[in-house]
């Protein structure tokens, strides 16, 4: 295959850039980029149509490669790796051509950055399993998070499992998309603008009730601002109520709608 200044341009779905690993090699050529939004640009684009057969074919002959990688390159879509979809591509390429020995190259180029980009992913998701805090919003449990990756899918069978009687949302102000979860059922639904309603009176009670009990187990001898910071990183402080200063309520919110989640 030769490399070609040609762009691919698909749906956003990890479905979809299967089905430009596809393309590339019925085609016999390499894209330059592979994007997700058509930008100015002197070089060819083309629109790859997302096929499930296509994608279906890519799947099956990565697993037969290793059960391993799929899994693998899910976690890294899911990453704020630059580039992602060429660096996944690269990966793909060079499996291709070295085969299954190509996973214990570890080190390789093409491979470590995807590696180290999933265990940011897997760090991050256990930090925000126990740094997510909850508000209730007129009977609904309601939270705000602000990750690098995009988590929610991972967090997903965590939450649901684990408030599978309640109804809740999670949105995640980076990718703009929020978790729904109502009545045994849940979905992944982009948001643009979303603002949760201001806390009521009975909220902002809970709410200072935690920050009381935060700051009265604190053992101010033993303060190690160092320390906290690096088993709580301060970029998570923003969404956890312990940190926030307490908002005066309004009285009874506007409920929000979880209809159909």
């Amino acid at each position: 295959m030769q490399w070609r200044n040609i762009i691919y341009q698909y749906d956003g779905s990890f479905d979809g850039l299967l089905c430009c690993v596809f393309e590339s090699y019925t085609q016999k050529e390499r894209p330059t980029a592979i994007v997700c939004d058509e930008d100015a640009c002197l070089f060819e684009i083309r629109s790859v149509v997302t096929v499930p057969e296509h994608a279906a074919r890519v799947s099956r002959s990565l697993r037969k490669l290793s059960s391993d990688v799929l899994p693998l390159l899910r976690r890294v879509f899911l990453t704020h790796l630059p580039d992602k979809e060429m660096a996944i591509y690269r990966f793909i390429a060079k499996l291709y051509r070295e085969g299954t020995p190509y996973l214990s190259r570890l080190s390789d180029d093409a491979y470590q950055p995807l590696l180290r980009a999933a265990r940011q992913l897997a760090t991050e998701v256990e930090h925000l399993r126990g740094f997510l805090r909850f508000s209730i919003y007129d009977g609904v449990l309601g939270a705000e998070i602000e990750p690098k990756n995009r988590v929610l899918p991972l967090l997903r069978s965590h939450f649901c499992e684990r408030c599978r009687n309640e109804t809740f949302f999670i949105y995640d102000r980076t990718h703009r998309e929020a978790l729904l979860y109502s009545g045994g059922r849940s979905r992944i639904v982009p948001l643009d603008d979303f603002r949760p309603a201001p806390p009521d009176d009975e909220e902002s009670e809970y709410r200072k009730l935690w920050k009381r009990f935060y700051d009265t187990i604190a053992i101010r001898e033993r303060e190690n601002p160092r320390g906290r910071m690096s088993k709580m990183p301060k970029r998570y402080w923003s969404t956890m109520t312990e940190f926030q200063v307490p908002a005066e309520p309004v009285g009874k919110p506007k409920q929000e709608t979880l209809s159909g989640a």
